[in-house]
């Protein structure tokens, strides 16, 4: 019997534990059922806030390796980039147009910083410069809200998805943008829509020289910056600040002193496109003097002296004379040769050429003068030669004929007079004849005076060097004088 009601009361447990369980489950498909639809209602309302959660996740993962714990973080530049990119709504804008497409001309500020002029060639005619070029312009398509009104700066990465005007070097003939370490490109974005577009650049420009006066020459080059696509009613350029928009550092060239650098404005004219507006950059170089007077005109001072000591030489020491007014000839054509492969093919004359070809000029007459002076004397010893017979002399009187001594220095007077023949009588009759007094019914001749003086410097020919000794150096001194006065 009591086995039979233990049996029992298990069965109704058992049915009790049943009945709650069944009501339990019932009562979670209730809730369930009644919580779905808040569900769907929250996430249609905050589809962010996965992808905030996710990518506060992906920020912040944390990784075990062996024990050790890393948390990875993910590239804060291109997520700013892409954000820079929705703040200024680059998408929905077409920037292969101009800011103002249709309208009036859009203004392009220009300011200038040079940097350094690297080198000027003579021979090429060009000069190159590094500089700071740097753009300011609006383009209200690139405004954005901003609390604090501070603006953006970014690189070349984004100058590549906006419209920057299309300003380029005339009559450059190699240009680049410096790319070391990065891209040298600053573009700033202020809230308003203004920007300001900076580059570093290197150009290489053509440079008209005039090279009448070189060395002591001032050359004028400039730097010329145009609109390639838009004219004057696309794209106004204008220098920003005036003057004061072209500014230089400290800059010492080797060959030049700049006195000058200006900025300036014109337009420019093309048949086909129109009228376009044109910015100069203009500056003058005046050429330092120093170098040139070391190289060139000191050496060739001293070699139209040196030629002057063959004056003091004995006329009869022939080797001396020849070989040092050859070695002045070459010297001055060396020095000519040089300072020819140093400058351009121009077909005018410069002033280094006046001086270097007047100098050849004193030398070459040098070499002239002895010329002349060797051949009266000859002239003047075969005269004595023909008129005496000369006997034979000792080693001393000979020195006289041989070019060791002058015929002063030499004591003639031992010598035995020729023996007189009815030729020598005749010629000295002809001459008392010629010497007296003319008869009457004789004509009168006049003297030739410039055939005297040639007569008397050929029987004297000692005394063109005893001349050339003055008037050389006082013509070469006169020559000096007018020519520095009219090109220094």
């Amino acid at each position: 019997m009591s086995q039979e009601m233990r049996v029992q009361d298990n069965a109704e447990v058992a049915g009790t534990s049943f009945t709650m369980r069944v009501a339990l489950l019932a009562l979670r498909l209730m809730c369930l059922a009644w919580l779905w639809p808040v569900t769907q209602l929250n996430s249609s309302s905050f589809p962010n806030k996965r992808r905030h959660k996710e990518l506060y996740l992906g920020e912040n993962t944390k990784q075990k390796h062996a024990g050790r714990v890393e948390i990875k973080k993910m590239d804060s530049t291109k997520s700013l980039l892409i954000k820079s990119e929705q703040l200024l709504r680059i998408e929905d804008h077409d920037f292969a147009m101009r800011p103002g497409f249709g309208g009036a001309a859009l203004p392009v500020g220009i300011d200038v910083q040079v940097e350094s002029i690297d080198s000027i060639s003579e021979v090429n005619m060009d000069f190159t410069m590094t500089l700071y070029l740097r753009h300011y312009w609006q383009d209200d398509r690139l405004a954005f809200p901003s609390s604090n009104n501070k603006s953006r700066t970014f690189d070349a990465r984004l100058v590549k998805k906006i419209w920057v005007p299309d300003v380029f070097f005339v009559h450059s003939k190699r240009s680049f943008i410096h790319d070391t370490t990065m891209e040298n490109i600053m573009l700033r974005v202020y809230p308003d829509g203004n920007i300001l577009y900076s580059v570093r650049i290197t150009v290489t420009a053509l440079c008209s020289m005039d090279f009448s006066s070189f060395p002591l020459d001032t050359q004028n080059c400039s730097l010329e910056l145009e609109s390639y696509a838009y004219n004057e009613n696309d794209l106004m350029l204008y220098w920003k600040n005036g003057n004061d928009s072209l500014r230089t550092d400290e800059i010492v060239l080797s060959q030049f002193f700049i006195e000058d650098f200006q900025p300036s404005f014109g337009l420019a004219f093309y048949s086909s496109t129109g009228w376009y507006n044109r910015l100069y950059i203009n500056f003058i170089l005046r050429r330092h003097i120093f170098f040139f007077m070391l190289q060139t005109y000191f050496p060739t001072m001293l070699m139209v002296m040196l030629s002057w000591v063959s004056f003091w030489i004995d006329r009869r020491a022939v080797p001396a004379r020849v070989s040092l007014g050859i070695t002045t000839v070459l010297t001055m054509s060396t020095i000519i040769t040089g300072v020819s492969a140093s400058m351009p093919q121009v077909s005018y004359v410069k002033a280094v050429d006046i001086y270097l070809w007047a100098s050849f000029l004193f030398v070459f007459l040098s070499v002239i003068e002895y010329a002349a002076v060797n051949y009266f004397t000859t002239v003047e010893e075969m005269k004595r030669l023909k008129n005496a017979k000369i006997p034979t002399f000792n080693a001393t009187q000979a020195m006289a004929f041989d070019g060791c001594f002058h015929d002063n220095d030499i004591d003639l007077t031992s010598f035995p007079e020729a023996a007189s023949t009815p030729n020598t009588e005749r010629n000295t009759q002809s001459r008392n004849s010629t010497n007296s007094a003319p008869t009457e019914g004789t004509r009168l001749r006049r003297k030739n005076p410039l055939k005297e003086n040639l007569s008397f410097i050929m029987s004297n020919s000692y005394m063109i060097d005893s001349y050339s000794r003055v008037i050389f150096p006082l013509a070469y001194l006169l020559f000096n004088i007018i020519y520095w006065s009219m090109y220094a």
